[in-house]
Parts: structure tokens; sequence; C-alpha cells
């Protein structure tokens, strides 16, 4: 199983700023994705709350066994949460961070990430397919 985890204000995809995060929800994204990768157990949490993020994230990492890995866009926590980043640090399954939008594009303050460090890797600028080439760097065996 891999677990999606979108953070605050990814509840508005297709709503929200569609210039940037273009017109398409998650819940449609999602169901497509699950679609075309029927092989893979996708769970898909999204919260708005910093504490409840990390709560997953130790539920993920400490009490659920057949979790293979994290697809994680903390939002606009990326940017100041160390209490994610230390979340995601404290945890021995692959994480990898996704960001629709090209971070290091927009905002200064938007170009830093403090939680991709503790990631294997971080995508960021390919739309919502950066979920799906995630869940496929988590998925393929070398």
């Amino acid at each position: 199983m891999i677990c999606i985890i979108n953070g605050p204000n990814l509840n508005l995809l297709g709503r929200r700023q569609p210039e940037i995060y273009g017109t398409t929800s998650f819940e449609d994204y999602l169901r497509t994705l699950r679609e075309e990768h029927p092989e893979i157990d996708i769970e898909y949490y999204q919260s708005n709350c910093e504490g409840e993020i990390i709560d997953k994230i130790h539920r993920l990492g400490y009490d659920t066994p057949d979790c293979e890995g994290i697809i994680i866009n903390p939002g606009a926590y990326a940017h100041y949460s160390y209490a994610i980043a230390d979340a995601i640090s404290s945890i021995q399954i692959p994480v990898i961070e996704v960001h629709i939008s090209n971070i290091h594009a927009r905002d200064e303050f938007r170009h830093k990430s403090v939680t991709a460090p503790s990631c294997r890797a971080m995508l960021c600028g390919f739309g919502l397919k950066g979920y799906e080439l995630a869940l496929l760097a988590l998925t393929i065996r070398n």
C-alpha cells in the first residue's frame, strides 16, 4: 500500500487558483490514478491540520506494516514545518515529496522546502502527474 497525504488547501484543488493548480479535483485525479494502476493499493489522506498530518505519518510508519511508502504534498507546511520534517525523519518507510507547481518559479518564500531533506526525493512542477511519477518511483522493484 502507498499512502498519498495532502496538506492544507489541497482539498480545494480544481477550484483554487486554477491557473496554478488546474481544474481537476484531487478526487477525480485519484480515481483516474487508481484506474490506471489497479495493481497498487493507494490510500488517500488530506488534512488542513499539521498535527493530524504528523499523526498520520506516525501511524503509517509504526502501525501500518503493509505501507510501502508515502507520497506527501505538505502544501505551505513544506516551507516551515520542522515538525512534519521530524515526523518523516522518524520513520523507516520511504517518503517522496510532491508539489503540483514549480515552487522555485513562485514566491521567494516557496523556494525552500524544509521537509524535502527528510524525504527520499522531491518532485515539483509536473502538475498532478507528479503524484503518478512518485507512485512509480516507490513501486519500481530493482
